[in-house]
């Protein structure tokens, strides 16, 4: 069965155009041209995935996903922005999307997104990996991973530092997890693309950047250390210190 997919973008020819193109690459399509309707329609069809523009007349794009995460929906998001600043995306992400594109776009690189986002939200456990870098175990009742003072349990995807929880949304707590597993090891940028995202969108992206930063920004603690170190043009690593 085809994945369905909610597009709300108000410019009439992107709407047009990527609504036809999604529907040649085998996606079900709907498409609504503001967020009232986009808000509606997912309430009634129950959409595998989500692309919303951010702005659009009356309700934005930001507002419809704060919505929808609000109620509890967990619905994949992908928003389509024409915002480039960090401090606009990083807005998309606190509103609850998943992930983003930046106008003008690519549509190839929103059907890898979108496959990206789909394969996550599948109910599968992958198998695992050799090491270092570990993939995702089934984890028995009261495992808890726990590194450089960070403690997190994957079954209830709750995840603690010190004695205070931590909000996050599905790709931080992913994150988050594939760091956890891997403390201590340097994870280059194209191995966490293609175990978060299942596909690596090459050096000149700056989504892998924006989703540390902010993970960083929530894992801050006054006076504590910074957990989330950057080796210059290799990747990153979780270590105290």
């Amino acid at each position: 069965m085809p994945h369905t997919v909610l597009l709300a973008e108000d410019d009439r020819a992107i709407r047009n155009a990527l609504e036809r193109a999604l529907t040649l690459e085998g996606y079900r399509v709907t498409a609504v041209a503001d967020g009232v309707e986009a808000l509606a329609q997912a309430h009634r069809s129950r959409p595998d995935v989500l692309v919303l523009d951010v702005m659009m007349p009356g309700i934005d794009g930001l507002q419809v996903c704060r919505v929808l995460r609000a109620e509890g929906d967990r619905t994949p998001v992908l928003m389509l922005t024409a915002l480039v600043e960090t401090a606009d995306r990083i807005a998309g992400l606190d509103a609850g999307a998943d992930d983003y594109v930046v106008k003008p776009f690519d549509v190839e690189e929103v059907f890898a997104r979108l496959r990206a986002l789909l394969r996550r939200a599948a109910p599968v456990t992958p198998a695992p990996e050799p090491e270092p870098v570990e993939e995702r175990q089934p984890e028995p009742p009261g495992r808890f991973l726990e590194a450089a003072g960070l403690r997190m349990d994957p079954r209830a995807r709750r995840a603690w530092r010190g004695g205070r929880e931590l909000e996050l949304t599905r790709t931080e707590f992913e994150l988050l997890e594939l760091l956890i597993r891997n403390a201590g090891v340097v994870l280059e940028h194209s191995t966490i693309y293609d175990r978060i995202w299942g596909y690596d969108f090459g050096p000149g992206s700056k989504n892998l950047a924006v989703y540390v930063g902010y993970l960083r920004r929530k894992l801050d603690d006054p006076g504590a250390p910074q957990l989330i170190h950057t080796v210059r043009g290799v990747g990153y690593v979780l270590r105290e210190g």
